[in-house]
């Protein structure tokens, strides 16, 4: 059904205008000029009930008037009359409608009711509907524009979904103008009824289309569009900037993941697991998308062939800043690199500021046959003897042997290159740095496309002893959190905890003290003090005949920074000494699910922030790669001859708490912090754990 929206067969303009400058107007305008270039004959016909023809096409009174079969309305009449031709459409058999009128949820409240009640007919009636408030769609192939712009971008391979219409508007003004192809343009306007998932499914079988590109102000199926994507660029790359991230003016959260991770920290950790290139600006959005268009792999290191020291020093830099290699060459091809007089004969190659073009093309020869060369990055900045027509004419010859990136640096002199370069879908670049993050960007899609992850693994727990804590706690109808009954979800998953016990009394602190053995650490159990430590409120290596007198200590610290009322006890445990500390949290992300998060623990983990994140469910890689990427893995795996830490139980650890978040989604915050960890082979315990509950679904 999708391919209707593209390659309509017939098509209704309803709120059609012979008025120039009306969106009316322009929309039968740009739609009339598909008639001539359409494959097949197109039927196109109009509804507006004062008019009998508009610029040559048909116009009816209503949609129920036409007589020929529609594939495609396309709506611009006010806000108010849009559920009412919506209503006809569905009745007369029109399933694809694009509605371009404004006025509905971004309007505010009675526009929201009028958005719910287009919601209702499409799901009445089957439709599949783009926007409202939107710019419309383009097949650049078929020659379709049914958008209100006064452009049409040239013919490409990029798809550009956009959920900004003004912005879709530039990009097609620019377009035009840097000679940048599309394939597909589809402004998503509210999304309604159908949003980019549903498009990136259609483009991912589109012959057309070899890169999807996405600006999105927000994702309201999280889960499905990591599924979609994840599927999909196994064979196409999906190039995302995401904007409205922050999350100004939330309110403080209550946990130490919670103020750490906010929905900036889950966009990227989807985008990362799903395989999409993320970037944050429009400048690297059409740079990795159109680079990504043309190439796919970089089967080796990268060489830097110059004329000019200083920018292919630039390039070395930046290479190994974003983790890219510069290729080392063979012996071969130094040799014949020395035998053509260069300056520098290894990477990066400096032909030196005296060389000719020709003397450019032998060196780009001899460095492109070179097996250990995956890409090359061509630099030319405006010297005397060089021709830069030349020049362009052996980056155009040698590119099919590997792929060449030109920065050709300069205005005037370097412009009919350029636009050579563009005919042939070739990016030049002014800046050299430009140039080495665009081929980051197609090493991140190739590591995302290779990436194979197994299932996440399942142990066998017990639910029962977890939902028993929850059906109490709701009972008592406490408040949010649950304090040191938490361990009991702890015990119940298998992950490893001191021994321990809550005490009312100082008699009970020491009978549990006593059961435990010496020394011990004393802690507050409250919901209102979540940082126990800023507060006095903790003691550890507490001998015997301190017991009592921690016990009232801790009370009456407690008791100045919240009511007593408040105060639940205080848990003794065993004092576990030693060990390396991390934190294993978890917050429960409204667009994507529980966000799990690990690194560096203790009190420091709010200032440091040397933190990793998946979503869950996690499988073994994604917790392995978790307590790799953090800065704190190179204390675990041992530095100065001390013994590695047992990374083994923190990944075991992490799958059972990903497992614990996926079980229980009225969890919304967990912290396992700090989580001591020893010696290979000698595991980790968890040493305090809070939990913040919702309501139960």
């Amino acid at each position: 059904m999708r391919d209707k929206f593209f390659n309509p067969e017939s098509i209704v303009v309803v709120g059609a205008t012979p008025k120039g400058g009306k969106v009316g107007n322009t929309l039968l305008k740009n739609i009339i000029s598909f008639q001539g270039k359409a494959k097949a004959s197109v039927r196109i016909s109009a509804v507006n009930p004062k008019y009998e023809k508009i610029l040559d096409a048909k116009c009816y009174p209503s949609v129920l008037q036409i007589e020929e079969g529609v594939n495609l309305a396309v709506i611009a009449v006010p806000a108010i009359s849009v559920p009412e031709v919506l209503e006809q459409c569905g009745e007369r058999g029109i399933k694809n409608v694009v509605v371009i009128s404004a006025g509905f949820k971004e309007a505010g409240r009675e526009g929201a009711v009028l958005e719910s009640e287009l919601v209702r007919i499409s799901d009445k009636y089957d439709l599949s509907v783009v926007g409202p408030n939107c710019l419309g769609i383009i097949n650049t192939h078929a020659g379709l524009n049914a958008t209100f712009g006064k452009a049409t971008p040239p013919k490409g391979n990029i798809a550009f979904l956009s959920q900004s219409g003004a912005f879709a508007l530039a990009v097609i003004d620019w377009s035009k103008a840097a000679n940048v192809g599309f394939s597909k343009v589809v402004s998503l306007g509210n999304k309604a009824v159908l949003d980019e998932c549903d498009f990136i499914e259609y483009l991912a079988t589109d012959d057309e289309t070899a890169v999807i590109t996405l600006y999105l102000e927000d994702i309201r199926e999280g889960r499905r569009f990591m599924d979609v994507v994840r599927h999909v660029t196994k064979t196409k790359p999906v190039v995302v900037m995401k904007s409205g991230r922050t999350e100004a003016g939330a309110k403080a959260a209550s946990s130490h993941t919670g103020s750490i991770a906010g929905s900036s920290e889950a966009f990227s950790t989807a985008f990362q697991q799903a395989g999409v290139v993320e970037v944050n600006s429009i400048e690297d959005l059409f740079d990795f998308s159109l680079t990504l268009s043309r190439i796919r792999d970089v089967n080796g290191g990268i060489a830097i062939v110059t004329n000019s020291g200083g920018p292919g020093v630039m390039a070395a830099d930046a290479i190994e800043e974003y983790g890219l290699e510069l290729a080392p060459f063979d012996r071969e091809t130094m040799e014949k690199l020395r035998d053509l007089h260069v300056a520098n004969f290894y990477n990066p190659v400096d032909v030196m500021g005296d060389a000719d073009a020709e003397k450019f093309k032998n060196a780009l020869g001899v460095v492109s046959a070179d097996e250990n060369v995956g890409a090359i990055i061509a630099i030319l900045s405006p010297t005397a003897p060089i021709e830069f027509d030349k020049a362009g004419d052996y980056v155009l010859e040698l590119n099919d042997k590997k792929p060449i990136i030109p920065v050709f640096m300069g205005g005037e002199t370097v412009m009919q290159p350029l636009e050579r370069f563009k005919k042939h879908g070739i990016t030049n670049y002014f800046d050299p740095v430009r140039a080495v993050k665009a081929l980051c960007a197609v090493d991140k899609y190739r590591e995302s496309r290779e990436k194979v992850s197994a299932p996440p693994p399942y142990s066998k727990v017990d639910r029962k002893a977890i939902e028993k804590l929850i059906e109490l706690r709701e009972r008592k109808e406490a408040k949010m959190g649950i304090g040191v009954d938490g361990f009991k979800v702890l015990e119940a998953y298998g992950i490893p905890a001191p021994s321990y016990g809550k005490a009312e009394t100082a008699e009970e602190a020491l009978e549990i003290a006593d059961r435990i053995g010496y020394p011990v650490s004393m802690k507050i159990v409250s919901p209102d003090i979540v940082h126990k430590t800023d507060v006095g409120c903790v003691n550890l290596n507490v001998r015997r005949e301190e017991v009592k007198e921690t016990f009232f200590k801790i009370m009456h610290r407690a008791e100045k920074y919240t009511s007593a009322r408040r105060i639940e006890g205080i848990l003794v445990q065993q004092m576990i000494e030693g060990g390396k500390e991390v934190i294993v949290g978890m917050k429960r992300d409204v667009h994507f699910g529980p966000l799990i998060m690990f690194g560096l623990g203790g009190i420091y983990v709010e200032v440091f922030k040397d933190v990793s994140f998946r979503i869950a469910p996690l499988s073994k890689e994604d917790a392995i790669e978790m307590i790799k990427s953090v800065k704190a893995y190179r204390i675990l795996r041992g530095v100065r001859g001390e013994p590695m830490s047992d990374i083994n139980s923190l990944v075991d650890v992490l799958l059972r708490f990903s497992q614990i978040s996926m079980d229980f989604p009225e969890i919304l915050e967990a912290d396992l912090n700090p989580i001591k960890v020893f010696g290979h082979g000698k595991g980790c315990y968890a040493i305090d754990f809070k939990m913040i509950m919702g309501e139960r679904k």
